[in-house]
């Protein structure tokens, strides 16, 4: 709703304790470079000071803060020890059965010591790639950290996964170790992890050993000489661990996102300026007061806001924070506001998905609980509608917390675009303005900057600290993805349009990949999955606006001549979109499903053989059907109408 005008300046009482001030632009517009230097020097502590900030030569791979050496583990743990702040908390856990745990910056610096000391017993050294296939429990933040203290370098890996997606991200990093877990919890009961994992190690693999945590007790299957129990090793192992000091550059982690060509991309980031960005954004953004604050993002580590804005983040700025196993509907539709009551959270962080949900089910949920704790909402992932935006400040802000609507990608390390509580007059649906230190601009075909009140292409124009430096093995397609849709300019992928006032709002992909509940799924990835299904002779992926989820999965697919008669029947069409829902559950993972499957006699293509998926949004979309003067057959798309209006829906 770009017409949206109405806008919250910040309470005088709130900007004056604000970490964020509004001579922050001013410094970051006047000396970009030695804007991000003082971030580093204030938010990163260093064992060799840096003394070059940018190095931007090799462009489009840029080398932050090169020259200095430093450990991401210390930084998130051990220092604040040494401050004297080792009794603070550092995580609440809270799982889903109802188990708590909690752990202080001591606590998790011996926890992090014996981990990675029991890596290191079995082989693991600096420059090792680990992947990590855990739920969200206190291990999977202690793997992590683990991992970065002995330098090597971490891919996690989403547990919704499945075993054939685990396999090749597994292949494409070369990992040497796997730690997962026996199983989660989720809805109530236990769900397996390690079988997924036993099956992507089948035939060939670079894994040597499984670690495997503990923590659901049900049976799981153990290949003896490879597998080991998470406590077995760590329990023995010294409480004393050196860090590994790195270079600024060294390659932190690993995570994977889906690409436009099907194939995974391995996004890869580095130490320093990641670290940096992370820290300085997470500092300011959500206005975070360590000594009095406690902080709630509710993402997995699987993707890229668990590493920046739970684990990283977060800790580098000493926070106690919350970590939550589960889903927000179990046991019951109060769990999230069961738990910001109990913990008394301030800081809170969320995608708009769950946020309409929460709204579905209605605000008499949320009132039975106390949530006069927050004083800093967060939005993540997608962009939030202005209804769910006002919904989310009133009846979770109770009209007083500031929203903070975030813009930023796997890609981009950490945020990128938003408001600053405090110094920002939010705007309901707008991520509104970059970060100081950050160059963003909305531009047309030929990458000139629209005047306000005009959209484009989002672009960012000049590099930051936490941007990814290529993509695992393969630097061409990370030039070729992102750099060469305009010459010099990193082209996000979003389109977006400027308001009167100048600021951006996020118009969505531009390109096939969807966004569904906040997490980017292919559409190739997907119509691969399809047709790999002995029913499907082609297939065609699309997304459509959904009001939950943002975007759902709409597959148009062409069944084989074999199959075709038994979806001539409402039962024949129902099982065979059931056997393709699961079948790409297992191939993808769950989040993958298509909410409609609808089955077609053929698909819009142009005379060069690209199918044309903005007609199958028009249909998937209940739009009128745009222009099909282009195809190479127009009356396909009629075809294709009346051939649904025989068939059933799900």
């Amino acid at each position: 709703m770009l017409t949206e005008t109405r806008s919250f300046p910040p309470a005088p009482e709130f900007a004056a304790q604000a970490n964020a001030q509004a001579h922050l632009y001013n410094e970051a517009a006047n000396d970009r470079l030695e804007f991000w230097a003082h971030q580093a020097r204030t938010h990163v502590t260093w064992k060799t000071p840096f003394t070059e900030t940018l190095d931007w030569s090799n462009a489009p791979v840029a080398r932050w803060f090169g020259d200095g050496t430093l450990n991401a583990a210390y930084n998130a743990v051990d220092r604040h020890v040494a401050a004297g702040n080792g009794d603070r908390v550092a995580l609440h856990f809270e799982g889903e059965p109802g188990d708590t745990r909690t752990v202080t910056y001591a606590d998790l610096q011996r926890e992090v010591s014996r981990a990675a000391n029991a890596l290191a017993s079995l082989g693991v050294t600096t420059g090792d790639r680990v992947v990590i296939y855990l739920p969200m429990i206190v291990e999977a933040v202690v793997a992590m950290l683990a991992c970065a203290r002995i330098g090597a370098t971490h891919s996690v890996v989403f547990g919704g996964f499945s075993a054939d997606a685990l396999r090749s991200r597994i292949a494409d990093a070369g990992a040497k170790i796997v730690i997962t877990a026996d199983g989660g919890f989720r809805r109530g009961k236990a769900s397996a992890l390690k079988p997924a994992v036993d099956e992507a190690l089948t035939g060939d693999s670079p894994v040597e050993h499984v670690v495997v945590v503990r923590r659901t007790g049900q049976e799981t299957a153990w290949a003896e000489g490879r597998d080991v129990w998470w406590h077995d090793i760590t329990e023995t192992a010294d409480i004393e661990h050196t860090p590994v000091w790195v270079e600024a550059e060294h390659p932190l982690f690993i995570l994977y996102t889906s690409g436009t060509t099907g194939k995974p991309k391995g996004i890869l980031h580095t130490t320093g300026g990641y670290l940096t960005q992370a820290a300085y954004t997470h500092y300011n953004v959500f206005d975070v007061k360590p000594e009095t604050d406690v902080y709630w993002c509710t993402a997995d580590i699987g993707w890229i806001t668990g590493h920046s804005y739970v684990v990283y983040g977060p800790l580098l700025n000493g926070a106690t924070q919350v970590i939550y196993e589960g889903t927000p509907d179990s046991p019951h539709q109060g769990r999230w506001w069961e738990i910001i009551e109990k913990y008394k959270v301030s800081l809170f962080y969320t995608a708009p998905t769950a946020i309409r949900t929460c709204m579905k089910w209605g605000e008499d949920i949320p009132n039975k609980y106390d949530l006069s704790s927050l004083r800093v909402l967060g939005s993540v992932g997608e962009s939030i509608n202005p209804e769910a935006w006002m919904w989310y400040r009133r009846v979770i802000g109770a009209n007083t917390a500031p929203i903070v609507d975030t813009w930023w990608q796997t890609e981009t390390g950490a945020i990128m675009i938003s408001p600053l509580p405090g110094v920002t007059a939010t705007k309901p649906g707008s991520a509104q303005r970059p970060l100081p230190g950050i160059s963003a601009e909305v531009v047309n075909d030929s990458a000139e900057a629209v005047p306000n009140g005009s959209g484009g292409y989002l672009v960012l124009t000049e590099p930051w600290p936490a941007m990814l430096r290529g993509i695992w093995g393969d630097l061409e397609r990370y030039k070729d993805t992102y750099w060469s849709r305009f010459e010099g300019l990193y082209f996000a992928g979003d389109g977006a349009k400027k308001d009167e006032d100048g600021d951006i709002w996020l118009l969505g992909r531009v390109d096939d990949v969807m966004n569904v509940s906040g997490h980017r799924l292919s559409t190739m990835e997907i119509e691969s999955a399809l047709v790999s299904h002995d029913f499907v002779a082609e297939a065609a992926v699309v997304g459509a606006a959904d009001d939950t989820t943002g975007q759902a999965v709409v597959a148009f697919v062409i069944l084989r001549e074999e199959h075709a008669q038994n979806a001539g029947t409402a039962e024949g069409s129902e099982s065979i979109q059931i056997d393709l829902r699961n079948h790409v559950a297992k191939e993808i993972g769950p989040i993958a499903k298509p909410r409609t499957i609808l089955v077609v006699p053929e698909l819009p293509k142009t005379r060069s053989g690209k199918i044309m998926r903005r007609l199958l949004r028009d249909i998937a979309e209940n739009r009128t059907v745009g222009d099909a003067t282009t195809l190479a057959d127009s009356s396909v798309m009629d075809l294709i109408a009346s051939g649904l209006s025989s068939k059933a829906r799900s």
